[in-house]
């Protein structure tokens, strides 16, 4: 498996010394050279030496070889640019970093769905833990294939939630409205603007991408 990531800050640092050790292959992106001669000493794995945001920066790593394109820097704005670059440019999945939680739904609307909101997860994992609801190896939850799944419920999706059409094995198990959580039985109507989560298998991923991310950009639309 072949994973890129933008930035070399704490947390890229940290990731990329535990899917090394998962004998993964890593490339990391950074435009500070004398970061990338740092950690050169330390970190087994491949360098870029440019802004991660830009469309040829990106090219030069591969879209089409790599599995993965992490964008992890420390700022918001360049993580949502260059996810998008990376997506118009053909990577298969993108994980995109956001510190500020406000950015979420407009990532969601932009078909950025995999987000890493450190903030969130460290809170929330801190209070499950508190009330022991977390298991000990939370990946035991998602055997067999099965992923998460969200998006922004768009006009063409208003009305009741089994109207969907939601690939095989694909089931939607809640729905988000104004900060309160429902969970949708038959009937439940989805307004403009809801999250809907859906519990699928890894197989039908694509498709659900598809059908709910934006189209990307033409390339004479990419920023020089």
């Amino acid at each position: 498996m072949r994973i890129a990531l933008v930035g070399a800050g704490l947390t890229t640092v940290a990731a990329a010394e535990i899917l090394i050790r998962r004998r993964a292959e890593v490339v990391i992106v950074e435009r500070d050279k004398e970061c990338i001669e740092a950690l050169a000493d330390t970190l087994d794995c491949g360098f870029i030496h440019g802004d991660g945001s830009k469309p040829a920066v990106l090219r030069e790593v591969g879209p089409q070889s790599t599995d993965v394109l992490c964008c992890v820097t420390g700022n918001d704005q360049s993580n949502i640019l260059a996810s998008l670059i990376g997506r118009s440019l053909g990577f298969p999945r993108i994980l995109t970093k956001i510190n500020d939680a406000e950015l979420q739904p407009i990532c969601l609307e932009l078909g950025l769905t995999d987000l890493i909101i450190p903030r969130w997860q460290a809170a929330r994992a801190l209070a499950d833990l508190a009330f022991g609801t977390l298991p000990e190896d939370f990946a035991e939850f998602f055997k067999c294939g099965a992923r998460l799944f969200s998006f922004i419920v768009r006009e063409e999706d208003v009305g009741p939630v089994e109207e969907l059409s939601l690939p095989k094995r694909c089931a939607a198990i809640c729905v988000y409205r104004h900060d309160e959580m429902s969970l949708p039985k038959a009937g439940f109507a989805l307004k403009l603007k809801d999250e809907v989560v859906v519990l699928a298998h890894e197989d039908s991923l694509s498709e659900l991408r598809e059908r709910w991310a934006m189209p990307p950009p033409s390339p004479a639309a990419e920023p020089e």
